[in-house]
């Protein structure tokens, strides 16, 4: 299982080495988009609107925007200097709660974790200290830059990590749109409800749910792969510099040679009489 971090956990005087590895993935089946005309795959290129010229990634900078228009600057140096000051801090646990307290709606990502080298026993003291008291800690950790609060639970006899939403991040109820503060139900009604959910009541069994829509997609594909319903993209030309560069002389040669031949003659200019001739042609 790939490593995506590496670092420890403490809490009190006691520190893990730790590893996190991603516990979950999408499994989201991801479709290009082609060319209509030629099914070649669609280039998306970075491109500034003012100079209207492609921008390469080391003339891109990192900014703010506080206002309309209005950027503050940040430089790439100052960036990694405040990332690798956070990312040097341990994983520290900074309280001890219970799973219950915490809504679902502030988790966010989980991830796997186990010991690095040397850190097995502590490891375990912990993983046994959280079973033996039904809690989890609340830690606070750098991941990409970003720095996630997280909680640390037992799960199947592993430690996991889960990052939480800060509760800025969540946003306010009171802003959804047209809920009813009470409605005016029947006592049949209720019990009607109450008695369909009873019905549908049923052990959690998550190998039982399953995305049909990307099992049907997928058997889509194979169907119309299994039917030769394919296609290949062009490769896209790549110009011999060497043989266009002879192309142009050439072709630049030949339109100057007939540019000579169509141009028309020019006059001859005519001759200065002399003075000498001018002047017998007056004496007569």
């Amino acid at each position: 299982m790939h490593t995506m971090w590496k670092g420890s956990i403490s809490f009190g005087l006691v520190n893990i080495p730790i590893k996190l590895h991603a516990a979950t993935e999408n499994k989201d089946i991801k479709l290009r988009q082609l060319h209509g005309k030629c099914n070649s795959p669609i280039e998306y290129k970075k491109r500034c609107p003012v100079c209207e010229e492609e921008v390469k990634n080391e003339e891109i900078v990192k900014a703010y925007e506080y206002a309309k228009n209005k950027f503050v600057v940040l430089d790439e140096e100052d960036l990694k200097n405040l990332k690798k000051e956070q990312e040097d801090k341990a994983v520290e646990i900074l309280d001890f709660v219970k799973l219950e307290e915490i809504d679902p709606i502030y988790f966010e990502r989980s991830y796997f974790i186990s010991p690095n080298s040397g850190g097995n026993k502590a490891y375990g003291l912990l993983r046994e200290a959280l079973e033996d008291t039904g809690k989890i800690g609340i830690a606070k950790i750098i991941i990409r830059s970003k720095e996630q609060l997280a909680i640390l639970r037992v799960y199947k006899n592993t430690l996991l990590m889960e990052t939480i939403h800060y509760p800025d991040e969540v946003r306010d109820v009171g802003e959804v749109p047209n809920v009813p503060e009470q409605t005016d139900l029947s006592k049949k009604e209720m019990k009607t409800a109450v008695a369909l959910i009873d019905e549908l009541t049923a052990e959690f069994e998550p190998e039982k749910y399953t995305d049909e829509y990307r099992t049907a997609l997928l058997e889509l594909i194979e169907a119309k792969r299994n039917n030769e319903e394919v296609t290949t993209a062009k490769e896209k030309k790549r110009p011999d510099n060497v043989t266009d560069l002879m192309e142009a002389l050439e072709k630049s040669l030949d339109e100057s040679k007939n540019k000579k031949k169509v141009a028309p003659k020019k006059a001859a200019p005519k001759k200065k009489a002399s003075k000498k001739s001018s002047t017998k042609k007056k004496s007569s």
